[in-house]
């Protein structure tokens, strides 16, 4: 799933292409962060000079400006110090959105299978943790560009200053720049192991987390916490390799400093004692030696960049799967006739779901999907409103292919309703009216009443009077809702109906009670409002109110016929509980 840590090439390639990109989501403010730390780098290169020049006029008996030159650059350096932090905040807070927003919108594009490959935790981790990793990319290659100004300009002020001085200094300073590439070389495998690990410890906890009710009843917390756990130990050796790593480096450039500085005064005393340098050039050239072995700034940015780097190519793993390419035709008039054309649909492993489906549901009507556990009847309700595409064969709307619709079109023509609803929004009117135009789903001014639209849907799915018992009606907000199974449904089952020509039923009904699911039944089959009803259902009485019934087995498309000529068969009967089979 993560080929960047097995050092893919071309990924390694599009990871890298990503951080150019984020360099150019910081804006204006990843410019002003050059402007501001450049001009910061420039006084401090001049300073030293400054203050050499003061120092000769001290010791002849004069001063002139160049103290006060010292200390407007003094002034100078403190100012720019202050705002390379305000823009590098801004411009990284900048990129981190764009970025974040950017995989957001990709994550919804992709097919739920294909997003489905990833754990949720991982991908959390990933929004959350590398895209701030990423965004700071502008940022630190700013700075990591300004850090180099003040190690070569004192290389070439010492140059000019004394020949050998400046030969001192490089001869340093290239021990020091073999020792952060191979920090950058190894530190990078070691971010991308370590991230790696984190996101498969999210996912875990995640999983974990959704199934927190059986665990308890099956009381091995003790074990699920010890299987969400079991990666920290690698985490750990990452993390304490990444930090050996950092270690060594910042002992090198502790060690090989002073050295350095040491050697350049010797020189320069040296110097001094031959007539070559002034005592101010003396007090300059030391300033530019201390600039000049001053790595540590250089070090860690180097390491902000390694971190930037790994985080963008796990945001890469994402982006390049590829999505869901929608067209843009406008829905054809016509009154919601669905067609399944040689569809086939592959699992990620080869194997066959549905395999050369034809079904013609006619406009209006309501078919019933039944069939044993695995017969593909999820499968078919997903790719009949193009919740996933299939590998062959081709799903019509009113003689529209799905693919050449709009977005909004398809959506606003289907509807969904699941067996285990997510509920969007931040209050129950919300949550019930997320399908609705803008202008139909706001929120009335009166305390606890709904839009029209969002109560109808509410009735017809049975649940407005538990939502009109609530102290604060349809303004409830979902998290302060209490919610069994089938009140969830029911709500999700609500949203579902504001589609205009095609409704989904995936199972939705399976934890109501018999009485709310008959009054639901009624309302899906008598106020329909003229859409097409394809229902996948383990119920016999559902499968009795539908129209048609179309029976999948191992893929196929066994028979489609009303339910009461299938009843004969007893295969079609063990599919339903017995004490439905009085239905």
């Amino acid at each position: 799933m993560d080929t960047m840590v097995r050092g893919d090439d071309p990924h390694r390639l599009r990871g890298d292409r990503l951080l150019r990109q984020v360099v150019r989501y910081g804006g204006g403010w990843t410019v002003a962060l050059a402007a501001v730390a450049l001009s910061g780098a420039t006084a401090m290169l001049l300073f030293p000079v400054v203050l050499g020049r003061a120092v000769d006029a001290a010791l002849a008996g004069g001063t002139g400006w160049w103290p006060a030159a010292a200390c407007v650059l003094v002034g100078i350096l403190i100012l720019t110090d202050a705002a390379t932090d305000l823009a590098s905040g801004h411009g990284t807070a900048r990129a981190t959105a764009t970025l974040r927003a950017r995989l957001l919108r990709h994550l919804f594009a992709l097919a739920p299978r294909t997003a489905g490959r990833y754990p949720v935790g991982d991908l959390v981790g990933r929004l959350a943790g590398q895209a701030a990793d990423a965004g700071q990319v502008g940022t630190a290659a700013v700075l990591g560009l300004v850090a180099l100004l003040p190690p070569v300009g004192s290389i070439v002020a010492l140059l000019l200053l004394e020949p050998v001085l400046g030969l001192t200094m490089i001869a340093g300073l290239g021990l020091l720049a073999l020792s952060m590439r191979t920090f950058v070389a190894d530190a990078s495998q070691v971010t991308a192991e370590y991230q790696r690990v984190q996101g498969d410890i999210a996912g875990r906890l995640v999983e974990a987390l959704a199934g927190a009710r059986t665990i308890a009843a099956a009381a091995t917390a003790h074990r699920e916490v010890a299987r969400v756990l079991a990666p920290l130990p690698e985490l750990a050796g990452h993390g304490r390799r990444s930090w050996a790593l950092l270690a060594r480096a910042a002992a090198r450039t502790a060690a090989v400093a002073p050295l350095l500085q040491l050697a350049v005064v010797a020189v320069g005393g040296y110097a001094l004692t031959l007539g070559w340098l002034t005592p101010g050039q003396l007090v300059a050239a030391v300033q530019y030696a201390a600039l000049g072995a001053g790595l540590g700034a250089v070090l860690a940015t180097l390491n902000r960049l390694v971190r930037s780097r790994a985080g963008a190519h796990r945001i890469a793993t994402v982006l390049d799967e590829p999505g869901g390419h929608d067209g843009a035709d406008p829905l054809p008039p016509g009154g919601g006739a669905l067609r399944l054309c040689g569809v086939t649909v592959q699992a990620p492993d080869g194997r066959p779901v549905l395999r050369d489906v034809d079904l013609v549901v006619p406009a209006g009507a309501m078919v019933a999907v039944v069939g044993e556990s695995g017969s593909g009847k999820s499968t078919l309700a997903a790719v009949a409103g193009r919740l996933q595409d299939p590998d062959a064969g081709e799903v019509l709307l009113d003689g529209a292919p799905l693919h050449r619709l709009s977005r909004a079109a398809l959506r606003r023509a289907v509807g969904y309703a699941f067996e285990r609803p997510v509920l969007v929004g931040e209050t129950l009117h919300d949550a019930i009216g997320l399908g609705l135009p803008d202008d139909q789903a706001a929120v009335p001014v009166d305390g606890r009443a709904a839009s029209p639209p969002v109560r109808r849907a509410a009735r017809s799915a049975a649940v407005d009077g538990y939502v009109e018992r609530l102290p604060e009606g349809y303004r409830t907000p979902l998290a302060d809702a209490p919610l069994s199974g089938g009140e969830a449904q029911r709500l999700g089952l609500a949203r579902a109906l504001s589609a205009e020509r095609l409704l989904i039923l995936d199972d939705a009904t399976s934890s109501l009670d018999t009485a709310t699911a008959h009054r639901i039944g009624q309302a899906v089959v008598e106020r329909s409002g003229g859409r097409t009803r394809l229902v996948v259902t383990h119920r016999a009485a559902t499968a009795a109110a539908a129209d048609l019934v179309a029976w999948l087995h191992a893929g196929r498309l066994r028979a489609l016929a009303p339910h009461r000529r299938l009843w004969s068969d007893p295969a079609y009967r063990s599919m339903f509980l017995p004490s439905e089979d009085d239905r």
